[in-house]
């Protein structure tokens, strides 16, 4: 870690106040005597709101750090909404670096004869530029056509910088979980955790490819909700860990809504086919793209009348094993008929709190927090936050942090914002209970079990066979181990005796001594 990078970063939290958002009698002298140590770095920005000073401090610190407030603006389960929605304003409008630099590690990754001979119109202005990469046009020769298509090359040692930011947030991550009233609540060094796992995945464009080319493939089924999204083709031949060539797409802005009106599109099946393809992901494929915020997102407008999706950047992405999806999915349906008991009961038999909960104070609890909101009309009820209050009132009972459903969390306000970008009145619970309900009934009807049957039936092929002589085994070895058990219950009964008699022995000769002893004395 660099000192010169620690003292800018304390510099910028000084100068921006965040020191004043810890209460000074919750500050050790030490910590006292280090900040008037400082007295040359006062707030300068007393004109505005904490939530507005936090948000410029990570802003003038660099890209990192605005990855990690965007990240943060997410996890409205641990912070207050006034710094969720500041936090959410973040933009990540990074300067690209030198193209002539970037043309040069594509040429270092793939070799230069490669490029030569695929390749051609490369541009050196990016299309576009973020914090961890960034996107050079360029057109990919092949032997049937010449295809237009986009690069995107990693910033040069940004690992590195990566890390060292790290390191510091960790730093702080300490320092706010020690000495903040709520640093216990907001769990800053696990959240710290998370960040630096999410972050080094996405410095691996190999793993981004594969996840592309696995959401392809999931879209790809021929069922009705599969048209509703379009994943670019991923060329991963041209692929490396800092290197990932895929289709150019072209399509609108999900944030656009002024463009997209002006195109006539159809808003609300817009909306609505985004809520199903939410769910498609979730329920149908247990794999589902964790980072659709609105610059991962595009609208096909092709036909306004029939507008699809088109999602991009699948460097983060959740997955979700059969008993949390039939959880949660039993969840949701419970929780919008207003069934709390069977929400607690759930949460208690899935394992995500304690078996030792008390049922009855845990659906008091849910009800509580949870009957105000559903006071409102369905189309105005946030279904995101009715997950966050979920999972808040869980973790006042112990629910431990389950990262899968983390994401999946984000991800559904990430859906739901952009669905009522769109579209505000839409009725998101109008639209996922007929896909969560069918679901359910696919899992437990009669339909389900033979399913599971002909999904195992290869192994009971397999198997049966071994049948009667894994039963004969079975049988002889439970005989064998009857005699055994008998054999060594009657040794265990005759050491008893044997024991049992010593004592008897052992006691009738001490009180023999004893008279003796009492006789001679007299």
């Amino acid at each position: 870690m660099s000192s010169q990078r620690l003292y800018q970063i304390v510099k910028t939290f000084l100068n921006f106040g965040l020191d004043e958002m810890v209460p000074a009698d919750m500050l050790p002298w030490y910590a006292k005597v280090g900040r008037h140590s400082l007295f040359w770095l006062r707030n300068k920005h007393k004109d505005k709101t904490p939530e507005q000073r936090f948000r410029l401090a990570i802003e003038s610190l660099g890209p990192v750090f605005i990855k990690f407030g965007q990240m943060l603006s997410t996890r409205r389960d641990l912070l207050p909404p006034e710094l969720a929605n500041e936090l959410a304003l973040l933009q990540d409008k990074v300067t690209p670096f030198d193209g002539e630099q970037a043309r040069q590690l594509i040429i270092n990754a793939m070799g230069i004869d490669v490029f030569e001979k695929h390749f051609k119109d490369f541009d050196l202005i990016p299309l576009a530029s973020a914090s961890i990469a960034q996107v050079h046009t360029a057109t990919l020769l092949t032997t049937d056509k010449n295809e237009n298509i986009v690069i995107k090359v990693l910033r040069p040692n940004i690992s590195k910088t990566i890390l060292a930011d790290i390191k510091v947030m960790s730093l702080f991550a300490g320092v706010v979980a020690r000495w903040l009233p709520d640093g216990k609540r907001l769990r800053p060094k696990e959240v710290v955790e998370e960040y630096r796992k999410t972050i080094l995945d996405e410095l691996d464009l190999n793993r981004e490819a594969a996840n592309a080319i696995q959401l392809k493939r999931n879209f790809e089924q021929g069922s009705e909700y599969d048209k509703a999204l379009y994943v670019p083709e991923i060329h991963s031949a041209y692929s490396f860990e800092n290197v990932l060539v895929m289709e150019r797409i072209y399509g609108i802005g999900v944030g656009e809504v002024e463009t997209l009106n002006q195109l006539g599109v159809n808003m609300k099946l817009l909306a609505e086919r985004g809520v199903e393809v939410f769910f498609t992901q979730v329920f149908r494929d247990s794999f589902f793209h964790a980072d659709m915020h609105p610059g991962n997102v595009f609208v096909d407008a092709t036909s306004p009348e029939d507008p699809t999706w088109i999602a991009i950047d699948c460097g983060i992405v959740g997955t979700l094993n059969r008993e949390d999806k039939r959880y949660l999915a039993e969840n949701f349906v419970a929780f919008f008929n207003r069934d709390y008991r069977k929400v607690a009961q759930l949460h208690v038999d899935s394992g995500w709190v304690p078996a030792n909960t008390s049922v009855d104070e845990f659906e008091f609890a849910i009800r509580t927090v949870c009957e105000p909101i559903f006071n409102k009309p369905l189309s105005e009820i946030s279904f995101g936050q009715v997950l966050v209050n979920l999972f808040n009132t869980a973790r006042r009972f112990n629910m431990e942090v389950q990262p899968q459903l983390v994401l999946l969390q984000k991800t559904l306000l990430y859906i739901e914002g952009l669905g009522r970008q769109l579209y505000p009145q839409l009725d998101l619970w109008q639209t996922a209970k007929p896909f969560l309900e069918n679901w359910v009934k696919e899992q437990m009807g009669v339909k389900a079990v033979l399913s599971k049957i002909k999904a195992n039936l290869p192994f009971w092929n397999e198997k049966l066979p071994e049948m009667p002589d894994l039963i004969y085994d079975y049988l002889k070895t439970s005989r064998e181990n009857q005699h055994q058990q008998t054999q060594l219950m009657q040794t265990l009964l005759a050491n008893q005796s044997k024991n049992n008699h010593r004592i008897i022995y052992s006691i009738v000769a001490a009180a023999a001594i004893i008279a003796g002893a009492i006789l001679l004395s007299h």
